[in-house]
């Protein structure tokens, strides 16, 4: 159990309430933004297909994800992914690197993938950086931050929730906090089921949760400041 408390509204303040199964319907998408509203999340994070999607300008943040889940996309497909998103309403991007070279330690290769999509969508959308931290070394952990940061994100994120090798990972996440120290955000995305889950991310350094689950997240916190 997590050694910090925080409030309902305060942690929902910091959930990009997520929807990217394959099989997702509009009427799917509708729902997840009016729950979203209801629940007082920061964002709703949707599949690149479902834009552009009308919300309005008092309700959350529109988020989408480019290159995912595999990253495997060439580095300019994933630039004119973003670029299309963002033209469509995104304001945040999250992108999937190619793990493989991070794995590999071509972290040269994984800057560049990044600057592609910096480029593409401009200095304003937030960008959010993929790093699929279970299928990584700790080494490649620490270079790839470095590299998101060097490249211009705005944040780095655990994982696509999509990967055998799993989740997000408090180890992983406290890392991440430590490498980039402040200068980007950390998103925890992937497997966080319960309060004691998300509150145990925050904890240990994360900014921002990636939660598909997140009435039950919240229904398991208090709900006064």
């Amino acid at each position: 159990m997590s050694d910090i408390a925080l409030s309902r509204s305060r942690v929902a303040a910091m959930v990009d309430h997520t929807l990217l199964d394959p099989t997702a319907s509009d009427a799917d998408v509708r729902a997840l933004v009016d729950e979203a509203r209801e629940l007082g999340a920061y964002a709703v994070c949707v599949s690149p297909s479902m834009l552009p999607l009308r919300i309005d300008p008092s309700g959350p943040v529109l988020a989408t994800v480019v290159g995912f889940p595999s990253g495997k996309h060439h580095s300019l497909v994933k630039g004119a992914e973003a670029r299309l998103a963002v033209e469509q309403g995104a304001a945040e991007v999250d992108m999937v690197i190619d793990i493989g070279a991070a794995v590999a330690g071509e972290y040269n290769a994984v800057l560049a993938d990044i600057l592609t999509v910096r480029e593409a969508i401009g200095p304003t959308p937030v960008l959010k950086v993929i790093i699929e931290s279970a299928a990584l070394s700790d080494d490649a952990i620490v270079e790839t931050c470095r590299a998101a940061a060097l490249a211009g994100a705005n944040f780095v994120k655990t994982s696509t929730g999509f990967h055998p090798a799993g989740g997000a990972d408090v180890a992983a996440v406290r890392l991440m906090a430590q490498t980039v120290g402040g200068r980007l955000g950390v998103k925890a995305s992937g497997g966080i089921r319960t309060a004691d889950d998300a509150l145990a991310m925050i904890e240990a350094g994360a900014t921002r949760l990636g939660l598909s689950r997140t009435r039950a997240v919240l229904d398991g916190l208090r709900d006064q400041d």
